[in-house]
């Protein structure tokens, strides 16, 4: 029996929560990276992800052996974890760069703060 090919190139768009801002222009190329391998453990190679601060596309090679809704549900909520995973620290980063920047001004040291 003669063999048959197929590629289904799929153009995935989803949004953030309420579309809100989420994504800053620092978290998304570790993000995609991360969703790049998220597509890649269901044998749906990504081809190109990128997005803005409330939404995220993707266009990857949809296997022949996984449903859409299945990658669909796989990577949206792997990257759900991801984000609260990262945004914790995201929140310690702020803080600690505003304290380093309170505490460069009101401490006088003759030698250099090992906070910079």
């Amino acid at each position: 029996m003669p063999q048959s090919l197929a590629m289904n190139l799929i153009h995935l768009i989803y949004s953030t929560k309420e579309r809100r801002p989420w994504l800053s222009p620092e978290i998304r190329p570790a993000l995609f990276a991360y969703q790049a391998g998220a597509f890649k453990e269901l044998d749906c190679p990504a081809l190109i992800i990128g997005g803005e601060r409330d939404h995220v596309h993707a266009m990857f090679v949809l296997s022949k052996n996984v449903a859409l809704a299945k990658v669909l549900e796989e990577v949206k909520s792997a990257s759900s974890k991801w984000i609260k995973t990262q945004d914790k620290g995201a929140h310690g980063f702020s803080l600690a760069r505003r304290i380093r920047g309170i505490l460069r001004g009101s401490i006088p040291s003759p030698t250099r703060s090992p906070i910079h």
